[in-house]
């Protein structure tokens, strides 16, 4: 007979207490963890023989009195989170693999993002909570309204948004999508590794489909959405020099497409995908994406001076005229000057807005300055 796992039952002693796992759970639901309707836990870590772990406005935070988790206790939680056939495959000593998939918590209609692996000392897993509600624009804080304005009445074209693991790339495109979705008639298909925010159809018709669910892969899922009359594309992500190919194509051909890359500014966006390809074929790369991109957005997400969160920072690359040509041309060492002089035209180097936010108070000099891609604006504060 096959163990019965309670999500309510007491296992991980904290000080005094024995909490269940429901009761690890609410620590996403904690109001003094907010900020607005956002929380400001995005991560659950638990490591044998660590303390449970949040990760709160990104720094990894160990549960106050919580003992070192053992992996007996890691297996009963897995037991909880994972279908049977999953749990199998992850306790398999002898040809252990890693597990990426989702845990829907219906209690709260709470959906996370499920990583299980092992290490040295044995069994871990890290949870991301996937918001529920799509953030408005507004409210993801672009650095001016008409950015979005640009961005969302665009018929073609491609839009880039870069940043790290967890600097909040997904809630940017999502908004921007859904701001299409809710007063644009289109044709939306997202492809997506998992699915994050869920899409109401509004004035758009809007098809989600989820990578080795729906798909194979995400090249597989773009060449079939090239025949099912989009208008606008999302893939999650460009890995690999065919879903670039595909996402050059398909913006060149008419479709607007929104996609990430993990770069830190925008300038690398650029290199990024031209380096994907062979050598031979960077000259007409170079050209293709002169003619296909639109915009590349690259943020961070930096404290606020108050401790109450963190706020975005952006650098905005429009391709205008003149960066058109140092696209065609390779030219990427002007890139950054370009944009610092255009910003009349929509352009924002990540430290002319890092600056604007330390004037206004927002963030320190301290946060500033350590997360500049550009050593000159520790000048420019003095």
């Amino acid at each position: 007979m096959s163990q019965s796992y309670d999500i309510d039952h007491p296992l991980y002693q904290v000080g005094p207490s024995t909490l269940s796992f429901t009761q690890l759970l609410n620590y996403f639901m904690d109001p003094s963890y907010k900020r607005g309707n956002m929380s400001r836990i995005s991560d659950l870590h638990v490591k044998t023989g660590r303390p449970v772990s949040f990760r709160i406005d990104d720094d990894l935070t160990p549960l106050p009195e919580g003992e070192n988790i053992s992996d007996e206790c890691i297996r009963y939680l897995l037991g909880i989170l994972l279908v049977p056939r999953h749990l199998e495959q992850v306790l398999d000593e002898e040809s252990p693999r890693d597990l990426d998939t989702a845990f829907e918590w219906s209690a709260q209609n709470v959906n996370f993002r499920l990583n299980v692996f092992r290490d040295r000392d044995g069994l871990a897993f890290v949870m991301r909570v996937l918001a529920s509600d799509i953030p408005s624009i507004q409210e993801v804080g672009l650095p001016s309204e008409k950015i979005w304005q640009d961005i969302t009445t665009l018929k073609r074209g491609l839009v880039l948004v870069t940043g790290v693991t967890g600097s909040g790339k997904s809630t940017t495109i999502s908004s921007l999508i859904n701001h299409i979705n809710l007063y644009r008639k289109t044709r939306i298909i997202t492809l997506e590794d998992p699915v994050e925010f869920l899409f109401k159809s509004e004035s758009s018709m809007v098809s989600q489909r989820q990578v080795g669910q729906d798909v194979p892969t995400f090249s597989d899922g773009l060449r079939s959405a090239l025949r099912e009359n989009p208008d606008i594309i999302f893939v999650g992500e460009i890995r690999d020099t065919e879903t670039a190919s595909l996402a050059l194509s398909a913006a060149e051909t008419g479709h607007l497409v929104f996609s990430t890359l993990h770069t830190r500014d925008a300038k690398g966006a650029l290199s990024r995908i031209v380096d994907m390809f062979p050598a031979e074929q960077t000259k007409s790369l170079c050209l293709q994406l002169s003619f296909s991109l639109s915009f590349v957005l690259s943020q961070k997400l930096v404290p606020r001076a108050d401790g109450d969160g963190r706020i975005l920072a952006m650098e905005v690359l429009k391709n205008l005229p003149a960066l058109g040509n140092l696209i065609r041309t390779g030219n990427w060492q002007q890139v950054y000057s370009t944009m610092e002089t255009q910003a009349k035209e929509g352009m924002m180097t990540m430290e002319q807005h890092l600056l604007h936010l330390y004037q206004h108070g927002v963030i320190s000099k301290e946060s500033a300055i350590a997360y500049t891609n550009e050593a000159s604006l520790i000048e420019r504060i003095g």
